[in-house]
């Protein structure tokens, strides 16, 4: 699927250079040229362009900003657009109840992913087509959810407390957290009909590799990162204050496609560097167009049957490999959805809790497949649950056997019919 082809599955256009580069939260945009300085006029046209997405983005402060010190009949006119849409919006009535979706890697050819082998079971029932994905924004889309970011819910005080903070959107629209797991390309799933890296290309935005069943690669939107940037280009008011998603990694196979681990990969250490090098150019590319990194654990870790040894061994390998290359980051993504309570709050007292708590993660993430919302805010941390979208789902919910994704889109209509036994 080309660019073009991805872009318009999505409702959206394809992209061309000029108008391909995206800014981060708050939808900056790059201006000017290397070799002539803009004149007052450019400028503010630049200016006017950012103001409108960042208006669309529900961020009239921001857009307030932008537009400081420009003047104008169009300014002028923008300014009162951004007082009325400022006027407009409502607070959403409870930060505990935000729904929160996670995809896995996309399928780009089911034929190749349903090929029988001793991977197509697990392909069937962890993830999704691109033409679901494709299909199931437009869908959530077109409910009024807009995508959020963890950290619109709430914030760390320095008192270790966490504040909630107040989302602000039109009265028809809710806010939801988007995210996928395991962004890192496993060796395990090349040839089976999946993108093998995410890069910035020649303009800055970043897109993926993908190689097809005739050996021929190229680069354009063949997973979630680049579909949901193609959708955010015609649909800006899809994205809250520019966020768009969070991206759980691993680090036993690399990061984004690149194998750069020094423990599994360190007996190349050239080819290591350079792994190192590109998996970091992307990580900065994408958290400065509004994605935000999670710790998915180093070695996708199930938290609760762990020893508190082996825990923590994994986390300092994620502090010592990936860390470097993304970031520090106050997200968790637990693997399995594996967590160390039910329903009632963490034992505080509990080493595992602590070890998780003293690495910085004031964000945790479960799984739980039943309910549209649900989360807790105690002693300093979020944990909220997340929604899974995979071939499970979808087939329970098709038949009728389940309900869980009704709030979200009719899994009837998005199932991909060249699922084995569809």
């Amino acid at each position: 699927m080309s660019t073009a082809l991805a872009a318009t599955a999505l409702g959206g256009t394809a992209l061309t250079a000029a108008g391909c580069t995206q800014g981060g939260p708050g939808g900056g945009e790059k201006g000017g040229s290397a070799s002539k300085k803009p004149t007052a006029e450019e400028i503010r046209a630049q200016k006017v362009s950012r103001a409108q997405r960042q208006l669309a983005q529900h961020d009239p402060d921001a857009a307030e900003k932008t537009l400081k010190g420009q003047d104008g009949d169009e300014v002028d006119a923008l300014r009162t657009k951004i007082s009325s849409a400022r006027d407009a919006l409502v607070e959403w009535p409870n930060d505990l109840q935000v729904s929160h979706l996670f995809f896995h890697t996309l399928i780009v050819d089911p034929e190749r992913a349903f090929d029988g082998d001793e991977d197509a079971q697990g392909y069937d029932d962890y993830m999704c087509t691109i033409d679901e994905f494709t299909k199931i924004m437009k869908d959530v889309y077109d409910d009024g959810y807009v995508l959020v970011s963890p950290h619109d819910i709430c914030e760390k005080q320095d008192d270790g407390t966490m504040k909630p903070l107040p989302i602000r959107l039109p009265k028809d629209r809710k806010p939801m957290v988007l995210s996928q797991d395991d962004v890192c390309y496993y060796e395990y799933m090349e040839g089976d009909g999946f993108a093998t890296d995410l890069h910035p290309n020649a303009e800055g935005r970043v897109v993926n590799s993908y190689t097809d069943a005739d050996g021929k690669t190229s680069e354009g939107s063949y997973d979630m990162v680049p579909l949901v940037d193609d959708f955010l280009e015609d649909h800006p008011d899809f994205s809250y204050h520019g966020h768009k998603g969070v991206l759980a990694l691993t680090g036993y196979n690399g990061i984004l496609g690149y194998r750069s681990s020094k423990r599994e990969y360190g007996d190349h250490p050239d080819k290591l560097k350079t792994a190192q090098e590109k998996a970091k150019k992307t990580a900065d590319a994408l958290k400065d167009t509004g994605w935000e990194i999670a710790s998915h654990s180093w070695g996708h870790l199930d938290i609760k049957k762990s020893s508190l040894a082996h825990l923590t061994r994994d986390f300092d390998r994620w502090d010592a490999e990936v860390k470097p290359l993304t970031g520090a980051t106050d997200l968790l993504i637990l693997p399995f959805g594996a967590d160390l309570s039910g329903v009632p709050p963490y034992d505080t007292q509990d080493p595992k809790y602590r070890a998780v708590r003293d690495h910085g993660f004031d964000f945790i993430f479960l799984v739980d497949g039943t309910a549209e919302y649900w989360a807790q805010m105690q002693d300093g941390y979020l944990r909220q649950a997340r929604m899974n979208v995979d071939g499970i789902r979808l087939r329970a919910n098709a038949a009728g056997q389940e309900t869980s994704l009704e709030p979200f889109f009719d899994s009837s209509s998005v199932i991909d019919h060249s699922r084995p036994g569809l």
